[in-house]
């Protein structure tokens, strides 16, 4: 599953990043905090919005849960680090690929999929990244990470294309263009999922 999704990747993270990832550790477990309360929230609304496709509850209800642990175990984490879990403002990430997603109906929880596919596979993908320079503590937490986000990857995927009324081929052309931008282009500000620092 894992070769699977690093090949779905438009691009690899630049080293660039992995090294101010591990100068800036403390933003980067807060900001991994965010992102891991911020997937919850998203399977949540889809199952608010969606309440007539068992499947995409059935899915959506096990990785709310399990967003919601590793957003548990992160705060544990900065508590014994003793780093302060303070608001961060978000990436341009999530927010140049949600730029992306349909305002037709029909065609919104397709795209809402394609890009929830997108984000876990970036996520599962720096986990790996980073894993082997971090501490003993991180990296077990990291690695143990790989197998439950990169199914959340393949759970996205496999409901985008049942649920979509046509093939998703050429949307996830266009949606995988512009993460490759997002993830290679140079970035103000360091984040999860940002670029390369500017």
């Amino acid at each position: 599953m894992f070769s699977e999704l690093i090949e779905f990747l438009p691009c690899e993270t630049p080293d660039a990043w992995v090294e101010e990832a591990l100068i800036q550790q403390d933003l980067l477990l807060i900001d991994h905090a965010n992102c891991e309360k911020k997937a919850a929230a998203t399977a949540m609304n889809l199952m608010y919005r969606h309440t007539n496709k068992p499947e995409l509850l059935k899915k959506m209800s096990q990785l709310a849960r399990e967003e919601l642990l590793h957003f548990q175990q992160l705060v544990e984490i900065l508590q014994q680090k003793k780093i302060e879990y303070v608001r961060l403002s978000p990436s341009r990430y999530a927010a140049g690929l949600r730029a992306l997603i349909s305002t037709d109906e029909k065609q919104q929880l397709t795209d809402t999929l394609i890009v929830g596919a997108f984000i876990e596979a970036r996520s599962c993908e720096r986990f790996a990244k980073l894993a082997p320079f971090l501490d003993h503590r991180l990296e077990k937490f990291y690695n143990s990470l790989l197998k439950s986000e990169s199914r959340h990857f393949q759970d996205y995927l496999t409901l985008a294309r049942q649920n979509s009324r046509a093939d998703i081929a050429e949307k996830l052309r266009y949606i995988a263009a512009k993460e490759k931008q997002l993830i290679l282009q140079a970035d103000d500000t360091f984040r999860f999922h940002s670029g390369p620092p500017a």
